[in-house]
């Protein structure tokens, strides 16, 4: 274990993956029913157990395929749940077989980068998205602000003015060790989602001990099993080992050193991964995975230990504990655009891991990917990297 360290910038680089965290967990809540207590309860838990194991700031995600999907559908929770457990043995068992270790083992150098910069650039689009008000969750509630009373300052989106201002108040504060940026737009905007009217339904709030309820939806049925399988856990499964395995081992060794990697190994992930899923699926929570993606956005804002994790897996599991499902209430006090500006930095930060690739050959692979994964999704981008990359070592392709 690493030094412990709890100041201000571990606390603001806890912060720094909000933007990827709160809207799909707040959109699995209100669409799908997903139980919210026991969604943040194991994400919190996860936080936590993951820094003290790993010892190194590590990240906690939705499982974006399963999640923009589920929510894209309206899928019941029964099928969510059952999409987690889908993950829990297929992780599992490539970590304990050690089958995940084989995978990584014959990824190569420039489809690593290749889906850094893809996931780096989905999540710059993706935070611009929000900013505009053009994501698919946003379409979905009909507003790009919806939890705030103030659509428009005139002709111009609230969103915008919102999205644009924490952007500059980021790139001021970017590398301000006195005034960490996370921390200073994260409490702006809540502050700002306070005073345009997000703040309209947190009367009646019951503070005590609020425990998560085990399999809330009860067991899956056979159809909720068979479709959590084909539509969700099958196309999700390559982008966590590209994004998630393959990717955040790689990471974690630019950041932290080969001391961390030691341990933060693509059979570790993948079991770490596994557990985390099998825990959220008995309280009705959300699939979760690690991913490069938010250990870029957690480095970036400052934190440099698990110490971060503790945090902000201690502040999650007593919104949980404390206001159960009221939490989702407070959550919302963020407006969308403000989490797009922070997916915006973490993105840049991922993306610009493709800066040591030299040789034209991985530069055409790493293109390629981006290209694929722009046209389809991160999942067919990563297939299509490993397959060109071994066709440019072996046949000697020159651009």
């Amino acid at each position: 274990m690493r030094t412990l360290r709890f100041d201000r910038q571990e606390l603001a680089g806890s912060l720094g993956d909000l933007g990827t965290l709160l809207p799909l967990a707040i959109g699995l809540v209100l669409v799908n029913g997903l139980d919210a207590t026991g969604l943040l309860f194991s994400v919190g838990l996860f936080y936590i157990l993951a820094g003290l194991y790993f010892g190194v700031t590590v990240p906690v995600q939705p499982m974006k395929v399963i999640g923009a999907y589920a929510i894209a559908a309206a899928m019941t929770p029964g099928e969510v749940t059952a999409a987690g457990l889908w993950m829990a043995a297929l992780l599992l068992g490539l970590g304990f077989s050690g089958g995940m270790g084989i995978v990584c083992r014959i990824v190569p150098f420039s489809t690593v980068r290749g889906v850094q910069l893809a996931t780096g650039v989905l999540l710059v689009t993706q935070g611009i998205g929000f900013m505009l008000g053009t994501t698919s969750l946003q379409q979905t509630h009909g507003a790009a602000e919806p939890f705030l009373a103030v659509s428009a300052f005139g002709p111009v989106p609230v969103g915008l003015v919102l999205g644009l201002a924490a952007v500059a108040l980021t790139l001021a504060l970017l590398d301000n060790r006195r005034v960490p940026a996370a921390l200073v737009v994260v409490g702006l905007g809540i502050l700002a989602g306070g005073v345009l009217g997000a703040g309209r339904g947190l009367g009646g709030f019951h503070v005590g001990l609020h425990l998560p309820p085990v399999l809330p939806f009860g067991w899956p049925s056979g159809s909720e099993i068979a479709i959590a399988l084909t539509a969700l856990a099958l196309p999700q499964l390559p982008m966590t080992v590209g994004n998630a395995v393959v990717a955040q081992a790689d990471l974690t060794r630019e950041y932290f050193g080969e001391d961390a990697a030691r341990r933060s190994t693509p059979r570790a992930l993948s079991i770490s991964m596994g557990l985390a899923n099998a825990g959220a699926a008995l309280v009705g929570g959300m699939p979760v995975c690690h991913g490069a993606g938010g250990l870029a956005a957690h480095y970036r804002f400052g934190a440099r230990t698990a110490g971060s994790n503790l945090m902000i897996g201690a502040i999650v599991l007593v919104l949980a504990l404390a206001v159960g499902d009221m939490a989702m209430r407070l959550l919302t006090l963020l407006p969308f655009a403000v989490l797009g500006a922070l997916l915006c930095f973490a993105g840049a930060q991922l993306a610009l891991m493709i800066l040591d690739v030299r040789d034209r050959q991985d530069l055409l692979v790493v293109i390629a990917m981006l290209g694929t994964t722009l046209a389809t999704n991160l999942a067919v981008g990563f297939v299509t990297g490993i397959g060109l990359a071994y066709v440019v070592r072996y046949t000697r392709v020159r651009v």
